[in-house]
């Protein structure tokens, strides 16, 4: 057997060890890609639909909070829940009735016809959120072999930053379209048909349950998804109530108490993992003062993401008096800043640099913020989408360049066997840092228009927004130089 057989042999041999990846597995990744994208625009998407559903069917100021708010609380409660359950039921099985549930729920949304039915429907649509979401990480590591997963995860960061600030635009174009006389209820309505390929899609193109469950035996921790999303009520309940009830003793009590069930959460996952068990989040990441800091980096980031949306759409709406389409298209400077950041920040300058790029981002975002303020103040009644247009492409460019590494970045304090429980908690803080945001920013901006009219009501809360931009660029310092060389961590 000549030398040049031998090797040919070898590489065939080294071919056959490696798996083919599922047959459907590009048209399975642009399914998991769809529902990620249908979940980031629910989560904004109502911003801009508020107003008319105000309107339509009456309420305070805290409701328009709690439209948005409902949906991130519940979605941030049972994230890493949905996640362990996925480990437990197999990853398929819960996609598919997180969608039909997602689907159910978003018909109910469209069926309200109070504030509070909507408010309730919203919960249940991020409860099924939180079932759905968390399986795509899994089920894209079933599906294909590890010499594609850096590919499929490439296409994560572009699709779902132009997603999350999309919802805007869309939203303004769905109310205004009134089609067959629905109005807003057209934001919830265009789901159903999503959600219906998502189901019929997903049972045939993605990989067989028994391939998408955990390896290893896992149960859930009860007690601990209780605790996480006791804690969440505590702290974003009295956040969005406060100034409507002018900020009652029990609304601090609440905030307070949240600090102690959150450490006793995590006591009870050292416990469980000593007795062998399976805690919810692994408890060696409590002792990682980069994944920490992560965490705080990324509720203040988030948080601060998320409020400014719901202040921008408010304003132009309610101060200004656009109509939700105006407001809407206005917000397409930044949507293209955004993707233009991220494409080049996960490309070419986040493997090259790293966290430098987060510190970049996070002050070019602040300078946003701060340039949308000036123009905001200088506009006043008057103020046009030409005068907003450079300070949006400014702002989405700075979001841009923190969103497509932060989350790789963030996942390189951890070691290998935590990056899953690491990446369901990261994402957890993506959505409880956004009704944290919704709840802060929107009570700051509706109090001080109030006070003194919208246009400076508004243009002190992006100010707030600025400073919270900077103080997440000061708490980035805690987080890793680099990203993991073998880029595992994606949002997920």
């Amino acid at each position: 057997m000549t030398t040049n057989t031998v090797r040919e042999d070898e590489h065939r041999s080294t071919e056959a060890a490696e798996p083919a990846g599922h047959p459907y597995r590009w048209a399975g990744l642009a399914l998991v890609l769809l529902v990620e994208a249908m979940d980031l625009l629910d989560a904004t998407i109502t911003g801009v639909a508020s107003p008319a559903i105000l309107r339509e069917l009456g309420g305070g100021e805290s409701q328009i909070q709690w439209i948005a708010a409902a949906y991130t609380l519940a979605f941030a409660t049972l994230l890493v829940t949905g996640a362990r359950l996925g480990d437990i039921f197999g990853r398929k099985r819960l996609f598919l009735v997180g969608a039909a549930g997602f689907t159910l729920a978003s018909a109910a949304c469209a069926a309200a016809t109070d504030p509070g039915l909507l408010i309730a429907g919203r919960a249940v649509q991020g409860g099924f959120a939180a079932l759905l979401i968390p399986q795509g990480l899994g089920l894209i590591r079933a599906m294909f072999p590890p010499k594609e997963q850096g590919a499929a995860f490439g296409l994560f960061a572009p699709v779902l930053g132009l997603s999350s600030v999309l919802g805007p635009t869309l939203g303004g174009l769905l109310v205004d379209a009134d089609w067959w006389g629905t109005g807003w209820r057209l934001v919830f309505l265009v789901n159903l048909p999503l959600g219906v390929v998502a189901v019929l899609a997903g049972s045939r193109l993605l990989p067989a349950n028994r391939l998408t469950r955990a390896e290893e035996t896992v149960r859930l921790d009860l007690p601990g998804a209780a605790l996480t999303g006791l804690a969440s009520v505590l702290l974003v309940y009295p956040l969005v109530q406060g100034r409507e009830a002018d900020w009652p003793l029990w609304t601090y009590l609440s905030m307070a108490a949240a600090v102690p069930v959150l450490l006793l959460f995590a006591r009870t996952q050292r416990s469980v993992r000593q007795r062998g068990g399976s805690p919810l989040v692994e408890p060696s990441l409590f002792r990682r003062r980069a994944f920490t800091g992560a965490l705080a980096t990324g509720v203040v980031f988030f948080g601060a993401f998320a409020g400014l949306m719901l202040v921008l759409t408010l304003h132009l709406q309610l101060g200004l008096g656009w109509t939700p389409v105006h407001a809407g298209l206005t917000m397409i400077p930044l949507s293209l800043g955004l993707v233009a950041g991220a494409v080049l920040s996960g490309g070419v300058l986040a493997p090259k640099y790293g966290r430098r790029v987060l510190h970049g981002g996070l002050l070019t975002a602040a300078l946003g913020a701060l340039a949308l303020w000036l123009t905001v103040l200088a506009g006043g009644s008057g103020l046009t989408t030409w005068q907003l247009l450079p300070a949006l492409v400014l702002e989405g460019f700075g979001l841009g360049l923190i969103m497509a590494p932060f989350f790789d970045i963030a996942l390189a304090g951890v070691e290998e066997h935590e990056v899953g429980s690491a990446s369901g908690v990261l994402n957890a803080v993506q959505q409880l840092g956004g009704s944290i945001g919704v709840a802060v920013l929107g009570t700051a901006f509706f109090g001080w228009a109030a006070a003194d009219g919208s246009a400076p009501g508004a243009g002190r809360t992006l100010g707030l927004t600025a400073l919270a931009l900077l103080a997440a660029a000061a708490l980035a310092f805690l987080l890793p130089r680099q990203a993991r060389p073998e880029g595992g961590g994606h949002h997920g």
